[in-house]
């Protein structure tokens, strides 16, 4: 693989239902474009790793330990390791940039999500 790479040729993973992603992996962080179809759920869940974001387009509204946030485009996430946290789309679903440390191993086995262009960039 070249280090340099178009989004378009980075192979989308099925992470949950309507919830994509496609990944840059660097050997101790992995860095995560992730769409999600409109109303779609990430239920709990809780990690190792450390997770920063930031919502390129589109709604979510994330809970994170007990504080819960509606945001918007430029709007920003840390979650530190072991919180428990959950995200929804709005309508018109979403797109979001994720850092991961350490890297997300767990994903290297997901299934392909059907393959098709990136929300973003338009």
């Amino acid at each position: 693989m070249s280090d340099l790479q178009e989004l378009e040729a980075l192979t989308a993973k099925a992470i949950w239902d309507g919830v994509s992603a496609r990944t840059l992996e660097g050997e101790r962080v992995t860095l995560a474009f992730v769409e999600l179809e409109p109303g779609s759920h990430v239920p709990e869940h809780q990690h190792e790793n450390e997770q920063i974001g930031v919502l390129v387009q589109g709604a979510l509204r994330f809970r994170i330990g007990d504080e819960t946030r509606d945001l918007g485009p430029g709007g920003t996430w840390r979650i530190l390791r072991d919180t428990p946290h959950e995200v929804w789309a709005g309508a018109e679903g979403a797109f979001a940039v994720e850092a991961f440390a350490p890297a997300r191993a767990d994903w290297a086995g997901l299934a392909e999500a059907p393959a098709r262009p990136p929300r973003w960039p338009d």
